[in-house]
């Protein structure tokens, strides 16, 4: 059959997650914005004003343009990669730059479903994997950029996970009950200690969710490896941009990142991770 062989698969995710990742891109610009545009709303709702007709902001409308000179994006420079590639990262119009980012994101997202597909199978785990890589993605680029976790991805991360789990696609239920109650309270409480100690917040509510969202994935017992690793790596880029970005260290810099690429390399390698720490404990 076509699925029986791992490398098949992993082209044919190869694909999907290359179309996949310029759907992100969108997600990434457009769903702050959206956020933004609501609280306005909200607000204005609030002093009982009237904002007047606007033009709603939505994931599909309106069509991506050029943000400089407005020219409508159309099907033949929208091809993930190869547009940017044939465009030479520039706008076809005006001539204006185009981030590399957007290229990267899909490059990032096509590779990883790819190495999702091939390691594990044509099977129920591969489907959730690559939910779960997705969502991920899209989480720490929009952290990056604005700070912000939406509950738009994270709140439905957290219940689509529980729903695998309930068949045991990542793991038992129970351990992802466990995981996500447990993945929730242990940042609140690093929270609630962090602020009573200095009186300052040291990070959002948004990293309770997504931590508590990777439990429900893979269980409990992934999330002592989980938060090892991204303190790891945020403590170490951290002092990187300290020193040689010349970042001041009042200035916040998001966890949410560092959590998702804990979460990636958990999905992969956490049982292995899991063992070999227990082992030096042991």
């Amino acid at each position: 059959m076509l699925f029986d062989s791992p490398v098949t698969l992993a082209w044919l995710a190869l694909f999907v997650g290359l179309c996949v990742g310029s759907f992100l891109n969108v997600v990434i610009h457009r769903l702050p914005k959206m956020m933004e545009s609501e609280w306005h709303e909200q607000c204005a709702e609030l002093r009982g004003e009237s904002r007047g007709a606007t033009q709603q902001l939505s994931l599909a409308r309106p069509r991506s343009r050029c943000p400089d000179c407005g020219h409508q994006i159309t099907a033949l420079e929208n091809i993930p990669v190869m547009s940017y590639l044939f465009l030479r990262g520039k706008c076809s119009a005006c001539g204006s730059k185009i981030s590399p980012r957007y290229p990267f994101i899909e490059m990032v997202t096509g590779l990883a479903s790819a190495f999702a597909a091939w390691h594990f199978g044509f099977q129920w785990s591969a489907l959730g994997a690559l939910i779960l890589l997705w969502s991920l993605i899209a989480l720490a680029a929009i952290d990056f950029d604005t700070q912000l976790l939406p509950d738009a991805i994270t709140l439905p991360l957290l219940w689509i996970g529980l729903a695998f789990n309930l068949n045991g696609v990542m793991t038992d239920i129970s351990s992802a009950v466990l995981g996500a109650m447990l993945g929730y309270l242990a940042l609140w409480g690093v929270y609630w200690a962090f602020k009573l100690a200095t009186g300052k917040e040291g990070m959002g509510y948004g990293d309770f969710k997504l931590l508590a969202a990777l439990g429900a994935w893979l269980g409990w017992g992934m999330l002592p490896a989980i938060i090892l690793l991204s303190s790891i790596v945020g403590a170490v880029v951290g002092v990187v941009l300290i020193i040689f970005a010349k970042r001041g260290r009042n200035i916040p810099i998001p966890f949410g990142p560092y959590l998702a690429g804990a979460g990636i390399i958990a999905l992969f390698w956490g049982q292995e991770i899991t063992r070999t720490y227990l082992g030096l404990l042991t």
